[in-house]
């Protein structure tokens, strides 16, 4: 569940409005950010207490085996594109090849449900 999210205006004509600032989404409310996320100490913290001496409030876990890991790992995500935004034009490619998407006509749930 997502805690804060960065937001434009609401109002902007152009596709990149400026100032973006973090607001809070539904994972921000009530004790949702404490019962929705889980904290990664090494060994060494759990065996020290640390959880206890800062008084975490969510479930934690102790990391194992992950100085390896590298982007490639990914199951699902090992891609590594060459991504390049043209400063001018704002079109993007990947890989060399030019990306493009069309508008969105609706976004009933934008703003009203925190969704985008």
């Amino acid at each position: 569940m997502i805690v804060c999210a960065p937001m434009g205006d609401i109002n902007a004509s152009i596709p990149t409005p400026q100032p973006v600032h973090y607001r809070p989404m539904f994972g921000a409310l009530g004790a949702a950010r404490h019962h929705c996320r889980l904290t990664f100490l090494s060994q060494a913290a759990v065996e020290n207490g640390i959880a206890q001496q800062l008084n975490l409030r969510s479930a934690t876990a102790v990391v194992k085996g992950c100085r390896t890991v590298k982007k490639a790992d990914m199951i699902h995500n090992s891609l590594q594109p060459n991504i390049t935004v043209d400063a001018q034009t704002y079109e993007v490619r990947i890989d060399g090849e030019p990306i493009t998407s069309e508008p969105a006509d609706v976004l009933p749930m934008a703003l009203r449900y925190f969704l985008f």
